[in-house]
């Protein structure tokens, strides 16, 4: 056995110590740590021919990384949709990678870790008043969770067609419905093979609104002429958090033949508040759905899960079986994951939700996304009350999209957003909403408190009288 490793192995409880220390220093100082950098180590370094040993190479990396490692977990950090790790789900992360399980099958001989993802998915389930009809599995994130929700759609379609896309490969257009996709949709069509040229832009209610014309997609619908197609709703879009009508589509999907997908990444989460759940009524006769684990759930990336109903599981099965690998078993006969989504070797990804879910409960999440809102409500105003800002949109739920007050400003808008990160104390990302320079604050983390909106409001307050 190399020396390093043998060394490592009887010293791992210390190791494991002094990992221990430095994690708690750094969570414990979370909100003083700088929200952005700009010191990056430049080079690469060359591979020792015997190794450092842990403490060594561990001594390198706090030399070279660590004091530049920004603070995206913590509270001022609302770029994108970012949210942070319990504590709960930490543990459950920690314990993840000590017992290193491989989330495969649930029957016959080998581990439980596909037994404790199934039961976390019924938690999920719960925590989102989704009905049991609906299967899921974890995946790395909103991306690959639309990527194998559309990928059972497309085999849908095909079957529509009467072909089997998933043996035959995509043959003809793929007509796909939808107003304001995100990114990792127009990306999941093209790895798909069906091509995000297929999408037939459907109209959306008004200028400052994302969500779809309800009429315009029943005329879309008409128009295709009975043409089986694939509806891409959302359940919260990036810019101002807005919500399709699913009620309306329920009523749709009664008259015509579509399959209905949502990206709900981190707004189905608007179902924990008592305030805003009704943002997400009807979404249960979905097809299927996004939900982003390491978003609003503040669990470790990379989680995220997928849920499809069950009556489409011959079709899952068609997309993802191994069915060529006689030692996996009947992907008929038995259930296994890797029958159902695109991996085949996972680790234990549930385990952190598990933990977390357990830990907080319905009550925990709903004082989390309630908190959220409110912020998001206070950050709002704050920015209707200022004269320097407006807001580009209605605060709808946990975002806030705004721009510098005047269109003379315009030039200005990402000048200011590089000067507010440069501080470090606060991070936010730049936009553009209906042809206007913007930018959006995101409120996910569990850690965020009114004080962190009074510390980020007073340095805006600072540089905008700055930059004048």
């Amino acid at each position: 056995m190399n020396e390093h490793l043998q060394n490592d192995l009887l010293n791992l409880d210390n190791l494991l110590e002094i990992v221990k220390d430095q994690g708690l220093e750094y969570l414990n100082k979370l909100s003083d740590r700088q929200t952005s950098t700009k010191s990056v180590k430049n080079g690469t370094l060359s591979l020792s021919e015997i190794g450092l040993g842990t403490i060594g190479t561990l001594k390198k990396f706090n030399e070279r990384f660590e004091p530049i490692i920004v603070s995206s977990s913590g509270p001022r950090y609302w770029g994108f949709v970012t949210g942070g790790s319990t504590p709960a789900a930490i543990v459950g992360d920690w314990l993840t990678t000590i017992y290193d399980q491989n989330t495969f099958a649930t029957k016959g001989q080998g581990d439980i870790s596909a037994l404790i993802e199934l039961e976390t998915i019924q938690l999920m389930l719960d925590l989102f008043e989704l009905p049991n009809d609906f299967l899921g599995g974890f995946v790395t994130g909103a991306t690959m969770s639309n990527f194998t929700c559309l990928a059972v759609a497309r085999q849908w379609i095909g079957k529509e067609l009467g072909k089997d896309f998933a043996k035959e490969g995509v043959s003809g257009n793929v007509n796909i419905l939808t107003a304001t996709p995100h990114s990792s949709v127009i990306k999941s069509l093209s790895l798909l093979g069906i091509g995000n040229n297929n999408i037939i832009k459907v109209k959306i209610l008004d200028d400052n609104r994302e969500a779809i014309d309800i009429t315009d997609l029943e005329k879309k619908i008409i128009e295709l002429r009975g043409e089986p197609f694939i509806l891409i709703s959302s359940g919260g879009t990036v810019n101002t958090v807005d919500f399709d009508d699913f009620l309306a589509i329920k009523k749709l999907k009664a008259k015509y033949n579509f399959w209905w997908h949502i990206d709900a990444a981190f707004g189905g989460f608007a179902v924990c508040s008592k305030t805003h759940k009704y943002l997400v009524a009807g979404w249960e006769n979905a097809d299927s759905i996004t939900i982003d684990c390491h978003k609003w759930l503040n669990v470790p990336y990379e989680s995220a899960v997928f849920f499809v109903k069950e009556q489409h599981k011959h079709l899952q099965i068609e997309t993802f079986q191994n069915s060529n690998a006689p030692y996996l078993g009947n992907p008929l006969e038995n259930f296994s994951y890797l029958n159902f989504l695109p991996e085949n070797s996972r680790r234990l990804k549930a385990l952190p939700v598990w933990f977390s879910l357990m830990a907080y409960g319905k009550t925990g999440y709903q004082g989390i996304v309630e908190n959220c809102i409110a912020l998001s409500n206070q950050f709002g105003q704050f920015i209707e009350e200022n004269n320097n800002f407006e807001l580009l949109a209605p605060v709808r739920l946990n975002t806030v999209c705004f721009t510098l007050t005047g269109k003379e400003n315009q030039e200005k808008v990402y000048t200011y957003l590089t000067l507010l990160n440069d501080t470090g104390k606060v991070f936010m990302t730049p936009t553009i909403y209906n042809g206007q320079k913007g930018i959006r604050a995101a409120f996910v983390n569990w850690r965020t408190t009114k004080n962190d909106i009074e510390i980020a409001t007073k340095l805006m307050t600072e540089i905008i009288n700055e930059l004048k």
